[in-house]
């Protein structure tokens, strides 16, 4: 698997290998109506539960994380009016510091945007068939994407 879109007029899911920029999604969920733009950015951190990360591996079943992504977004959408929503993924490994997650909100007024992008963060970590596998100074645990 190295890439996956799925674009519509106000969603864009991407699930691929390769590096994921916080401006693409930016600028897919931008517009002139748009009063409130809400980014988050999920980064592979250092440490877990006191133990130094030295780089994460993310696997996912594409078929269906792609479509669980796209439920996730539909929903937001309709639940907080949304202009536009975009969730990308990334799968592979990943070195600390490196992006695994972006989802951007856009709606006429932030609070909307705030609440989007809180509910499509949570809904990803628990539906969405992606798991990680932290590699450590002295070991390796997979895990599911919840932290």
């Amino acid at each position: 698997m190295r890439y996956s879109e799925v674009k519509m007029e106000n969603i864009e899911i991407v699930l691929r290998a390769e590096t994921l920029l916080e401006q693409e999604a930016l600028d897919f969920v931008k517009s002139d109506g748009s009063g409130g733009v809400v980014l988050f950015t999920g980064t592979v951190r250092n440490m877990t539960k006191g133990k130094k990360v030295m780089r994460l591996d993310f696997e996912a079943y594409e078929p269906m994380a792609v479509s669980e992504m796209k439920k996730i977004a539909v929903e937001a959408v309709s639940r907080f009016e949304l202009d536009k929503m975009a969730i990308h993924h990334r799968v592979g490994i990943l070195e600390v510091g490196e992006i695994p997650v972006l989802i951007a909100c856009s709606s006429a007024h932030r609070k909307a945007a705030f609440e989007a992008c809180e509910f499509a963060i949570d809904t990803l970590k628990e539906t969405v068939p992606i798991w990680k596998r932290e590699i450590f100074e002295d070991g390796e645990v997979w895990v599911s994407a919840t932290p």
